[in-house]
């Protein structure tokens, strides 16, 4: 097995594991230190958090909850993931029209990453911020009443600041 969670994460596993008298409770929490390491969750790191919470919890267990929930990525994302909200407040204010333009501007297409491996543009259902739409989240940060001439600043200001 390949995978450990990093120091900062087994520092964090070990001052909440105690407070989850149901390992189940676990799962979720350990999948974000599997994605926050490693960019995404797959195989090897859910057997390693399956091993790590113990019985009664199995890879089944920990494949079944990181495939039920959709903020958990199942293969390799770049290093901005954006995604935009498709749902119907989001896509009435125009949201297909910012997904366009993303992957217009990127030369990708939905689903995709970029060749240099930044950039990945998906969307995905509802945000959370229907009043606000469009909305996309790009890592862990909201962006709010997006237009589609908005798109071209945005990855500008997010390129700058990956450097």
């Amino acid at each position: 097995m390949n995978y450990q969670f990093s120091a900062k994460s087994e520092e964090t596993f070990l001052k909440i594991k105690d407070q989850f008298p149901d390992k189940r409770s676990l799962i979720l929490p350990c999948l974000y230190f599997l994605q926050r390491d490693r960019g995404f969750v797959d195989n090897d790191g859910m057997q390693y958090i399956a091993d790590r919470i113990g019985s009664p919890i199995s890879l089944a267990h920990v494949y079944g909850v990181a495939t039920f929930y959709t903020m958990y990525n199942k293969k390799p994302v770049g290093k901005f993931h954006v995604q935009i909200c498709s749902n119907i407040s989001c896509y009435l204010s125009g949201s297909d029209s910012v997904t366009k333009e993303f992957c217009k501007t990127l030369g990708i297409d939905k689903g995709q990453t970029t060749k240099d491996k930044t950039f990945t543009v998906e969307e995905v259902q509802c945000l959370g911020a229907c009043g606000f739409g469009p909305v996309a989240q790009i890592n862990d940060r909201y962006y709010e009443n997006l237009k589609p001439q908005d798109v071209s600043a945005l990855i500008h200001t997010l390129q700058a600041e990956g450097q």
